[in-house]
């Protein structure tokens, strides 16, 4: 099941994760202000009894066909979502771009949510100033930084959100598919960056549907199906798991 649990930076034990149908989820904010706690009895497990240990330094790409739990696990692991049933537990920060805002205030500007995002990852003002302009450049997003990030394009957005997660400092970087989206000399400059944190011994955990940036970046892979674990190996293998069960379950397969 990967590293020892003294040793991982991530471990999950039984985690489950019970949506219902029409309501939201719960989150932190429905714990701590509405003391909302326990799943209700209607809706489906959309995480069930998933367990996995991540060692510092490993690089796992996660599969599945759409809706098997794959962005809820990495919710689960950026700690923007609860179990409702075993635990997530991770030692370090979590640098997350986990969906195509990053997580930025639409009403802030451009240069207001790069000194939020940094601030709130344990970024100094020091080291802000550092990389403020690395930051802009790699965004190519100069002339728009006094601009409400709500008035970017999708593809400017995502620019903003690689550029300034990628240079946060935490051991743990979590990829949900942003890879794929931008234009193609954008997304050469965000392979050049993963190969860049991954040499430096970060943790990567990407979810992905290009087989070819999970062989590339990730050499431990994580099959869900069904919001279960079903295949946890190397990459290669775990890929050639996913294929042949697609094949398998394909219309006439």
């Amino acid at each position: 099941m990967g590293a020892p649990t003294d040793r991982a930076v991530i471990s999950v034990r039984d985690a489950g994760v019970r949506f219902h149908r029409g309501r939201r989820h719960r989150s932190l904010r429905d714990l701590l202000v509405r003391g909302e706690s326990g799943p209700r009895r209607d809706g489906f497990w959309a995480l069930h009894e998933v367990s996995f240990d991540i060692a510092p330094g490993e690089t796992i790409g996660v599969v599945g066909r759409n809706g098997q739990g794959k962005s809820t696990l990495l919710k689960l692991i950026a700690g923007v979502m609860l179990p409702d049933r075993g635990s997530v537990t991770v030692r370090g920060g979590v640098a997350p771009l986990i969906e195509i805002t990053g997580g930025f205030a639409g009403d802030l500007t451009v240069r207001e949510n790069i000194a939020l995002t940094g601030g709130l990852h344990g970024m100094s003002r020091a080291a802000l100033r550092d990389r403020f302009d690395e930051i802009v450049d790699f965004a190519e997003i100069e002339d728009f930084l006094d601009t409400p990030y709500k008035h970017l394009s999708s593809g400017m957005k995502v620019r903003v959100a690689f550029a300034v997660v990628s240079r946060l400092e935490e051991p743990v970087i979590l990829v949900d598919e942003v890879l794929a989206v931008g234009d193609r000399d954008f997304r050469r400059k965000c392979h050049a960056r993963m190969d860049q944190l991954t040499a430096e011994g970060r943790t990567l955990f990407l979810v992905s549907h290009s087989e070819w940036d999970l062989r590339r970046f990730c050499r431990r892979g994580l099959y869900l199906r069904g919001g279960r674990l079903v295949a946890d190996g190397p990459m290669d293998d775990v890929l050639a798991e996913y294929a042949a069960e697609s094949e398998t379950n394909a219309p006439g397969g």
